[in-house]
């Protein structure tokens, strides 16, 4: 079975939203950190099991599990474990911000999470302390060494494409992939409801960043089924990869093979969508897993073809931790 769209899109990757707590203070999501707004707590780790039954029984194959940072969540590692043994997921995947992943790279290869997407915005110490709002760029840096030792199958390194804050240390980036297998991506800063100012000073488009790699001899890489937005480059003398994640670029949606699910048990079918399909009152106990394979397969159906962020709509998103980036 595989969940399909009206638009004949296939959805076999899901973005599993763990906590909306983030221990950093990014600029371009939340300057001021997190603030608990009150409000029904995130989903237990029965309901999270449920949740990733339903949605692997209906032909999801990548999980990925975000936040928020993911790993403040308290029984991380246990989730973690339960997700990968459902038979159904071949990839249980981690985004992190790294703060602990020098300590627990080995723990949560062992829990089954077999790729990992760690943020790093800069390479400079005093530039990621300027934009997360933390002075961690080493312990970051160790928490990468410790995940290729881990022996990860596949490493991200994720940094967000900044105007005047980060776009002259591309160069850097790419030697990072010369002799580790590593993939880079940079992702265009997307504008949110809290943060029009910060995107319209900084936004910078992935275009230019494209031109420069092609000039540089990166030629374009194969997309796998289950992959995420990013499209990638590869270079004779590079074991590793650097992505493009645009989506202000032509036809961003037409590929679009996700679906979010937030902590409070809504289903997104965007992440600048309007609303969220709320979805928690059927995670109440295993009998309800038919009735929430149905909702979901209904609720998919109705997604749009494509978002309106090129015309500045940003939907309900007013940060990107609220529903898992």
């Amino acid at each position: 079975m595989v969940l399909t769209d009206g638009f004949d899109r296939n959805f076999r990757y899901l973005r599993l939203s763990l906590t909306e707590v983030c221990n950093f203070r990014c600029q371009y999501c939340l300057p001021s950190g997190y603030k608990n707004c009150g409000g029904p707590g995130p989903l237990s780790r029965a309901e999270i099991r449920r949740a990733a039954t339903a949605f692997s029984e209906l032909g999801v194959s990548k999980i990925r599990l975000t936040g928020g940072e993911p790993t403040v969540r308290k029984g991380f590692d246990d989730i973690a474990r339960n997700l990968a043994a459902l038979a159904a997921v071949e990839t249980l995947a981690l985004t992190t911000n790294g703060y602990r992943l020098a300590e627990r790279a080995g723990v949560w290869k062992d829990a089954g999470i077999n790729a990992i997407n760690i943020s790093l915005d800069s390479l400079s110490a005093e530039n990621f302390h300027r934009i997360t709002g933390h002075d961690r760029q080493t312990e970051v840096m160790r928490g990468i060494d410790a995940a290729l030792e881990a022996g990860f199958e596949t490493i991200k390194i994720n940094a967000v494409y900044l105007k005047g804050i980060n776009d002259h240390e591309i160069d850097g980036y790419k030697a990072l992939t010369k002799s580790q297998p590593l993939s880079v991506r940079f992702i265009e800063l997307m504008k949110t409801g809290d943060h029009a100012a910060f995107f319209k000073d900084h936004y910078i488009s992935a275009d230019i960043l494209k031109e420069s790699l092609v000039r540089d001899g990166w030629t374009p890489k194969l997309k796998a089924a289950n992959a995420g937005p990013a499209n990638d480059y590869m270079h004779p003398d590079h074991m590793g990869s650097f992505g493009l994640i645009a989506p202000y670029s032509k036809d961003f949606c037409k590929s679009c093979n996700r679906l979010r699910f937030s902590s409070q048990g809504k289903l997104h079918l965007c992440l600048f969508g309007e609303f969220g399909v709320p979805l928690r009152q059927f995670l109440q106990h295993d009998g309800q897993i038919p009735e929430l394979k149905e909702r979901i397969q209904i609720a998919v159906k109705s997604k749009s073809a494509h978002r309106h962020l090129g015309q500045g709509f940003t939907g309900s998103t007013s940060n990107l931790s609220a529903i898992g980036g």
